[in-house]
């Protein structure tokens, strides 16, 4: 369909009406780009080949990095008459909602959002801390289970470009795991001096993984301490704060070079004695400060000895263990990146670190790593608004880095649970959260089926969540009727009367198109739209005059109280009713019901003379049906529709309905002297 027949492509203001330029169509989660020509009447010779199924206003994210594909066709452009081609280009706002392989992220991640919105709030404490942090947890699970189905698309996949995508894709979430696992750190737990460090090192060793198919290509071979790479891996093992297992490689080199087994000894014992703070919280920071210290002057001391002297790899880890800046910087390329320097500069130098002090060891690391010889990239940045404690300032440069507005909508959502994030509202009206949480929804809107998910979302937002709703389920295409009862449903269970009368006039007109009669009175009932009922039901008994019988008997037999909606639509039920009394042969209440339709005038009137017909079988039965008075109500219905007519002198030279008058007349005429003769005979007895 062009884009013309629902809203009027514009051109860029200011450009020449002569020339080839932009033409574009607002949708509500997508706008179209076409290539165009004026002619020089200046008519709009272009048209799309797809269009959005309605016309909105287009919100823009205003974010770099936001993903658009560009679908093509070709596009009928002339400036004489004469063929063109052009592109059209379908720029989404959120691209990533089509990524199959990310669909358990929206949907898994819906399960654990609605699960803390309806957490009992009670919870106090550790307990509601607990539950915050495992919240957390079961958030960056699920990104992660997320990233390993991708990677394994990236894997399997023979197609380059594919597979591009895919990769991409895998690193996109594995910041956002990244990130997510320090904002969880830091502000959800809110770890203090002593856990802190532990909790930092566990991250480091989760996400720094580089180094993992080094050491199982060590450990896997014939002599792990002849191989090349052994001591690289020791190395990343103190980096890492991973003692028992740098000791056990270790114990392979003093085992194989005997030479050595009096400096590995005093490494090994360096290494064992090591003070590490405790999560259980069994001594307090200035017990630990006071061992970490005379462990460190021991250090020290074998170091100023030259114990080590001999053998630069064990030089090497001790100048680490003492927290020696220049010997960590020298294993650069094993640390891979500067948060893991600056972990490990923790570890031996100040294992205490307070939360507060983060942000200047985390800024001097970077400083210190990066040297000038490379910018900080937007992972960078984002981590270093971390360490310093700008959790709207981690939000805002996610908002602007990452493809889609899962990350930062359920991040806030849990900030803001953890009263967090309580002090800041935005300058229109809402608070931050919301304003994600809105954006995430509209998003899913898009989607031919996550739109689901994203009526949950509306639900918990305040303050505008029910103008969104109420605005972007007008526009889900109700392309089934499986489908439009469920939007239904969803209105209804949120008393948006509204909505549901709009869906069931739309419905209602659908199936009257496809000439659906029962189910357009059905949509119509339940619209509670008298005027369109009315129009369904003079629809059937238009077909019944056809036809000679109705449809949809179920429907019409099952009205009940509905019949009450229109005037019509009671007659219709009614009328029916007295086809069923009349063959079940209950003559007597079948033409009382009879009478009553004509009498009360609820029947159209070019009806009347097919309900006088229905009465010639009544009329001419053995026994006497209708009274003497009834009997005269029919002859005044007639004179009536005979006399009253506004095509009287069309009406009687009509032959058919000359006949069917002239046969009422009679039959009429002939009851009428068979109820006086019955009346007088029984008066007379």
């Amino acid at each position: 369909a062009p884009l013309t027949d629902t809203v009027p492509p514009q051109v860029v203001p200011g450009a020449d009406p002569l020339a080839r330029q932009l033409c574009f169509a607002w949708g509500p989660a997508e706008v179209l780009v076409c290539e165009t020509l004026f002619g020089r009447a200046g008519g709009f010779r272009s048209r799309c080949l797809s269009h959005s199924p309605c016309a909105s206003r287009f919100r823009g994210k205003g974010r770099a990095g936001a993903a658009a594909r560009s679908l093509t066709g070709s596009v009928a452009a002339t400036a004489d008459g004469g063929p063109s081609s052009s592109r059209v280009f379908v720029v989404r706002r959120d691209q990533d909602i089509y990524i199959q392989t990310l669909r358990k992220l929206f949907n898994e991640s819906h399960g654990i959002f609605m699960g803390l919105q309806r957490s009992e709030e009670e919870l106090a404490g550790k307990s509601r801390k607990a539950q915050l942090v495992q919240v957390s947890k079961n958030y960056r699970s699920v990104i992660r289970a997320c990233m390993e189905d991708m990677h394994q698309a990236a894997v399997s996949t023979q197609d380059p470009a594919l597979q591009g995508q895919y990769s991409t894709q895998v690193s996109i979430l594995s910041a956002m795991e990244l990130i997510w696992n320090l904002c969880e750190i830091l502000f959800v737990e809110a770890a203090t001096a002593g856990p802190l460090l532990l909790r930092l090192l566990d991250w480091v060793r989760l996400h720094v993984c580089d180094v993992d198919s080094m050491v199982r290509e060590v450990l896997s071979s014939e002599s792990p301490s002849k191989h090349k790479l052994f001591w690289n891996v020791v190395d990343v093992f103190v980096l890492q704060g991973r003692m028992d297992e740098a000791r056990h490689l270790l114990s392979k080199e003093a085992t194989a070079n005997p030479t050595s087994m009096n400096m590995y000894r005093i490494l090994d014992d360096l290494m064992k004695k090591m003070p590490v703070p405790s999560l259980c919280n069994t001594q307090t920071l200035t017990e630990l400060e006071l061992k970490w210290q005379h462990w460190h002057e021991e250090c020290q001391r074998y170091l100023q000895d030259g114990t080590f002297a001999s053998n630069p790899h064990m030089e090497s880890i001790c100048k680490i263990l003492l927290g020696d800046e220049d010997a960590i910087l020298e294993k650069k390329e094993l640390m891979t990146t500067w948060y893991h320097f600056l972990v490990t500069r923790l570890l031996y130098s100040h294992p205490t670190v307070k939360p507060v002090e983060l942000r200047f060891y985390a800024q001097s690391s970077m400083d210190l790593f990066l040297s000038g010889e490379s910018s900080p990239e937007p992972l960078d940045m984002i981590l270093m608004a971390a360490f310093e404690f700008e959790m709207h300032q981690v939000i805002k440069e996610c908002s602007i880095v990452l493809s889609n507005w899962w990350f930062v909508a359920h991040l806030t959502d849990l900030l803001d649970h953890c009263k967090l994030l309580q002090s800041h509202n935005l300058y229109f009206g809402s608070n931050m959260r919301e304003f994600l949480l809105l954006e995430y929804a509209s998003g899913l809107f898009s989607h031919h089926s996550l739109w689901q998910l994203g009526v949950d979302y509306f639900d918990y937002c305040p303050e505008y969540g029910r103008v969104y709703l109420e605005l972007h389920i007008e526009r889900i295409p109700l392309s089934t009727e499986q489908k439009a009862l469920k939007v239904l449903r969803i209105c209804e269970q949120r008393q948006m009367h509204e909505q549901v009368r709009s869906i069931c006039k739309i419905m209602a007109m659908k199936a009257l198109r496809n000439n659906r009669l029962g189910s357009a009175l059905s949509w119509s009932i339940r619209a509670k739209d008298a005027a369109f009922a009315t129009l369904i039901s003079d629809r059937f008994l238009k077909d019944y005059c056809e036809r000679g019988c109705f449809s949809d008997l179920d429907l019409i037999d099952n009205l009940g109280p509905s019949m009450l909606l229109s005037d019509r639509l009671t007659f219709l039920g009614k009328y029916r009713e007295f086809h069923r009394l009349y063959g079940e042969k209950r003559f007597p209440e079948a033409a009382r019901l009879l009478l009553t339709l004509m009498t009360a005038h609820i029947a159209p009137s070019s009806f009347w003379m097919t309900l006088l017909t229905d009465a010639l079988p009544l009329l001419e039965q053995k026994e006497v049906i209708f009274s003497a008075e009834q009997t005269y109500e029919l002859m005044r219905c007639l004179e009536d529709l005979t006399a009253g007519n506004p095509d009287k002198q069309k009406f009687q030279d009509d032959d058919v309905e000359t006949t069917k008058v002239e046969m009422l007349r009679l039959a009429l005429a002939r009851n009428l002297a068979r109820v006086i003769v019955k009346e007088g005979t029984v008066e007379g007895s």
